[in-house]
């Protein structure tokens, strides 16, 4: 890889830190969602919030530059007026000044999913109030880091983020309004673009990007109706993201569909102007699988997603109305949560952004969630090193051919609460035994890692060419 690759691990507040009522931090609506419906939640998760110092040292031990976190917006903001919390304040400021005191550089997400229970309450991000409050978060948060981070994003997966909340119904708030559904999408964005306005306003040194779930779109044959779906696809899964806060514009014929059944007279016009104005630098992508793309067939939209992992193998199923069904390649691999392992997607995936874009790219999260025997004195997780092997391999080859990849973060720095799935579903390169006061046990994945971080990528055994019989974009 060039010099100056990061290469590190990403987290998520909810996700790691635990300590949910703790040092002034309110409730998000997923203490609200999880605790209302007595579900696995992540009270303690990781406890990160009390062994971040170890958890710093485990990265630079384990050969990391960089750190990939979010900050928790509850932790920080405490009411509807406001009211910036000081204890909130000084725990990211210790993580910050913990990271960079050992060499690592702090790559910073402001909103992972967390949003404050009492901005649920008005509507959440279906309503235009919260766009404002994030511009106020956003400001907070610029002034008190900007001159110790260099790196920031503003949000992380919005669209998936949106359609499991508001479509699919799965996350909270668990509803299915596909009004709603345009609703959250369209103001996320238009934060997004209002915040990009303000770092740029406040005269900040830094870079901001947005992280996008990143499903590269591929399909069946090379047929105008596939081709039709494919286009479809793309803009459901990638590009209403990526073409807005890149290029500062949603796809028009996306919007003339939606136009045809929903309400958009919430965009104004004055909205459009200020996405078009503030575009990001860079973009994360976080790369787990590709979208293998056919054309609608019929019946209902079914957005069914597994949560269940082996218990619900094979019933994750896409399809929506007269736009395109997602299909499963049986020679492909899969994982117990019905995720295809598939290198060569990151490879094009890469390719394919970096051709339409043309900006810097960060792969901001990849890695497998396996169930794993932590109790056993090594842990011995070679189907992990081999998938992350083989991505490494996609995105140096991706470099090769002239595209512009600055860093590389494995999801995720340990075990972690992992949302619906609960805490049986690991991605960490170190355990954490949720059982025994979140004991740190590094994997043999974490030395493999440590070994690709101090030779900036040559310890990866390079794979074959690819070889597909499906079509790309």
């Amino acid at each position: 890889m060039k010099e100056n690759f990061l290469w590190g691990t990403a987290t998520a507040s909810y996700q790691c830190e635990g300590g949910w009522n703790e040092g002034g931090r309110v409730p998000s609506l997923w203490d609200i969602f999880l605790h209302k419906n007595n579900l696995e939640n992540g009270n303690v998760a990781s406890d990160h919030y009390h062994q971040y110092k170890e958890d710093i040292r485990l990265m630079k031990e384990g050969g990391h530059n960089t750190y990939r976190f979010s900050l928790a917006w509850p932790r920080i903001i405490k009411n509807l007026q406001g009211e910036v919390n000081q204890e909130g304040i000084n725990f990211y400021h210790n993580v910050i000044d913990e990271c960079l005191a050992n060499g690592i550089e702090p790559f910073i997400t402001l909103f992972h999913w967390d949003l404050p229970q009492y901005l649920e309450e008005i509507g959440g991000w279906a309503s235009r109030e919260v766009v404002a409050a994030f511009e106020h978060y956003a400001a907070i948060v610029f002034k008190e880091y900007g001159d110790k981070v260099t790196y920031w994003t503003t949000f992380n997966e919005p669209r998936y983020y949106v359609f499991s909340g508001y479509k699919i119904g799965n996350y909270p708030p668990a509803i299915d309004d596909t009004q709603l559904t345009i609703q959250a999408s369209f103001y996320m964005m238009l934060a997004n673009a209002k915040a990009v306005k303000q770092y740029r306003e406040m005269g900040q040194n830094g870079k901001i990007g947005i992280v996008h779930s990143y499903s590269p779109i591929f399909g069946i044959d090379d047929s105008l109706e596939t081709k039709i779906a494919m286009r479809n696809a793309d803009n459901y899964f990638n590009n209403w993201i990526l073409d807005t806060a890149i290029l500062g514009e949603i796809p028009v014929d996306m919007l003339g569909r939606l136009h045809e059944k929903y309400d958009l007279s919430f965009m104004k016009t004055d909205d459009f102007k200020t996405i078009k104005e503030n575009t990001v630098e860079f973009v994360g992508l976080n790369y787990y699988a590709r979208a293998l793309i056919r054309p609608y067939s019929g019946g209902e939209t079914i957005l069914r997603i597994n949560n269940s992992g082996a218990e619900g193998r094979g019933t994750s199923k896409v399809v929506v109305k007269n736009w395109f069904e997602q299909v499963w390649d049986p020679t492909s691999e899969f994982t117990e949560w019905d995720t295809e392992i598939y290198p060569q997607g990151l490879y094009e995936g890469i390719m394919m952004a970096y051709r339409k874009y043309g900006i810097p790219i960060y792969i901001t999260e990849n890695g497998i969630g396996m169930y794993e025997d932590i109790t056993v004195e090594s842990i011995r997780d070679e189907k992990r090193i081999e998938f992350l092997n083989d991505h490494i391999d996609a995105i140096q080859r991706a470099v090769e051919e002239g595209a512009d990849v600055r860093g590389y973060y494995i999801w995720s720095t340990m075990d972690l609460y992992s949302w619906k799935n609960g805490h049986d579903k690991r991605y960490g390169l170190v355990a954490i035994d949720f059982e025994n006061d979140c004991k740190r046990k590094p994997k043999a994945s974490y030395y493999w890692y440590k070994q690709v971080c101090e030779s900036n990528g040559k310890t990866i055994e390079r794979k074959r060419e690819y070889d597909s019989n499906f079509v790309s974009l």
